[in-house]
């Protein structure tokens, strides 16, 4: 896993204090530094599955404590090599010598830092979106695959939609209305310039691209929740989001753009089927990224908000399970109408 170093600050007086819960993980590597002005420092290198459960319990102990201060910084390698796990070990955690799993996954912490600067509704993120329509447009207008996966590399929805997730799971409604507004207005914007565009340019609603956004199916919502699972993995795991975002961008920029384009060429029916694909897709990705959420651990550290997340993620489960079945009948009334 990936290696992290937590830089811990606090007064000179509680240096031993620090020492003593340092000296309670097993294999940790760790040493002081220099203190200045009144500060103990120390650092500790461990793997980035640890290093949630020591930032854990440094915050218990002195959150309040004035000065107080934790730092993580990623570490691109390290020698000697830190040891490699056992090999007979099970491939899904370990354990500490208190007997609890060690997640393989980034800390909540880091997780939250690397997420929360996706849902801002930023000049970057408008200027993308933008950029990101009038190429999915142009690439649906001419049948044009390698425009359009041009187009979905471009779009910048795979932060907005993890982050309502991990709002959900986090109980963190300010982190949730956050990344609500940055994907409605994004939205918004995909479906005005689209349409713009279908008012001005010439629109084959017949071409093999468009029609086959125009309806959802079963394969359909299998690649939406393998996408939303996807997409939290990346986050989760500190690797990189660039490819997993083409994969959410696939299940939502191209259909909406499809959406609007025949909005302003007045083929309503088709608009309807591809708006229909988008809502579902929508549903899909948010549905997977709690339940990956959910798999992998994530929850608050403190045990009332904790509790008040587990209630906020059963109601985000039912509520969208329950939305998707409805638009799964929806879906097959449609057609079978057809």
């Amino acid at each position: 896993m990936p290696q992290r170093v937590i830089k811990i600050i606090l007064p000179e007086t509680h240096g031993k204090q620090v020492i003593t819960l340092l000296k309670s993980f097993e294999n940790l590597i760790f040493w002081q530094e220099e203190s200045s002005d009144g500060n103990f420092v120390a650092s500790a290198l461990t793997d980035s599955g640890r290093s949630e459960s020591i930032m854990d319990l440094f915050e218990q102990k002195f959150v309040s404590l004035e000065g107080f201060k934790m730092i993580l910084f990623p570490v691109e390698a390290s020698i000697p090599r830190m040891d490699a796990p056992d090999e007979d070990a099970p491939a899904t955690s370990e354990k500490n010598k208190n007997g609890q799993k060690i997640p393989l996954r980034i800390s909540r912490e880091e997780l939250y830092s690397d997420i929360v600067d996706s849902t801002k509704l930023s000049k970057i993120f408008v200027l993308m979106v933008i950029l990101s329509t009038v190429v999915a447009a142009i690439g649906l207008l001419k049948n044009n695959v390698a425009v359009i996966i041009g187009a979905m590399v471009i779009a910048p929805f795979l932060g907005p939609n993890v982050a309502l997730a991990l709002s959900t799971n986090l109980a963190d409604k300010k982190l949730g209305l956050n990344a609500l507004k940055t994907l409605i207005s994004g939205f918004i914007m995909v479906l005005i310039l689209s349409t713009c565009m279908g008012v001005l340019f010439e629109t084959d609603p017949t071409s093999p691209e468009i029609v086959s956004r125009t309806a959802a199916n079963l394969s359909d919502i299998i690649l939406a929740l393998a996408s939303g699972c996807a997409g939290v993995i990346a986050f989760t795991t500190g690797a990189s989001s660039a490819v997993i975002g083409v994969m959410v961008a696939v299940a939502i920029l191209p259909p909406l753009t499809v959406c609007g384009l025949l909005i302003g060429m007045g083929e309503l029916p088709g608009a309807a089927g591809a708006f229909l694909l988008f809502i579902t897709n929508i549903i899909c990705i948010n549905l997977a990224g709690v339940l990956t959420f959910l798999v992998q651990g994530i929850s608050p550290r403190v045990w009332w908000e904790a509790d008040k997340a587990k209630k906020a993620t059963r109601k985000a489960l039912a509520l969208w399970s329950t939305i998707l079945a409805v638009l799964a009948v929806i879906i097959f009334l449609w057609q079978t109408n057809l």
